[in-house]
């Protein structure tokens, strides 16, 4: 595959890319003032779930395709770009109708390679970036057959987006890191812009910051993190583990996450200087 870096219209190339938003857009409020108060700090991407897969029935599954006006709006408004994700055809086909600017492929869908290739053929003939995100389990080679879906399809405006990987056993972070894994594909595929997912992979705020950090000093292109103007009423939606993950943005700060702030009431993130590149 040739795959070439992903830039954003606006994005300073030489600084890590920062995507930043709540988990799910909730409402019309929630989604502006978010969004209002990540573009007055610098950031020029704005991401928020429209669908949310869920483990099991019963819970918030996104507010669906209420919620794309307000994205629309937060373009009008703020001149931010738009992220949000796509499990199905049928997402892809409103979000490309609503103008998102960016999609991204859940682990979830990527773990499957039929509904893989069914939003594959729904974006053949499509120019847009695509972010893939690693697997549920560590399986590399899943990862890159989702990416290589793909690219045959057509796309070439690809990234992907890590964010860790579920285990049973007892440990400091929600998601397993691994590390090794995002770098062999780095190796393999040394253009393919990377994210790093520190809100997933941590799952509490005080590890943001030095997830952010490690993923900067092993040369990820940026960082795509959760925040909500008030994590608190987030966690009616998301639960305990998402307003820990939308609370603990401001780890990522204008000093690059080499140091941490206070880990006071929830604030928003400056994009920070870009390490080693």
């Amino acid at each position: 595959m040739e795959i070439e870096p992903l830039t954003f219209p606006g994005v300073d190339p030489k600084r890590p890319m920062i995507i930043a938003g709540p988990c799910s857009a909730e409402s019309r409020e929630q989604v502006l003032k978010t969004a209002s108060e990540l573009a007055a700090r610098g950031v020029k991407i704005f991401r928020a779930g429209i669908w949310k897969p869920r483990t099991k029935p019963g819970g918030f599954e996104g507010i669906g395709v209420e919620g794309l006006p307000w994205m629309k709006q937060v373009k009008q408004e703020t001149g931010m770009l738009v992220a949000t994700e796509v499990a199905t055809p049928a997402h892809v086909f409103e979000a490309l109708k609503a103008g998102i600017d960016i999609l991204w492929v859940g682990a979830r869908t990527v773990t499957n390679p039929f509904a893989m290739q069914e939003l594959a053929d729904a974006l053949k003939g499509v120019d847009i970036p695509i972010l893939v995100k690693n697997p549920v389990n560590p399986d590399l080679e899943l990862w890159v057959g989702a990416i290589e879906r793909l690219y045959n399809a057509g796309l070439r405006r690809l990234g992907v987006i890590h964010r860790g990987f579920s285990s049973y056993e007892k440990k400091i972070y929600r998601n397993a890191p691994l590390w090794h894994i995002p770098i062999e594909l780095r190796r393999r595929y040394p253009n393919l812009t990377i994210f790093c997912d520190p809100s997933h992979i941590g799952g509490k705020r005080e590890l943001v910051a030095p997830i952010s950090q490690q993923a900067l000093d092993l040369n990820f292109d940026g960082l795509i993190i959760e925040s909500h103007c008030d994590p608190r009423q987030c966690a009616e939606r998301c639960g305990a583990a998402g307003d820990a993950r939308s609370a603990g943005l401001h780890a990522a700060t204008a000093r690059g996450a080499r140091q941490c702030p206070n880990h006071g009431e929830h604030q928003h993130p400056a994009p920070p200087d870009r390490r080693g590149r």
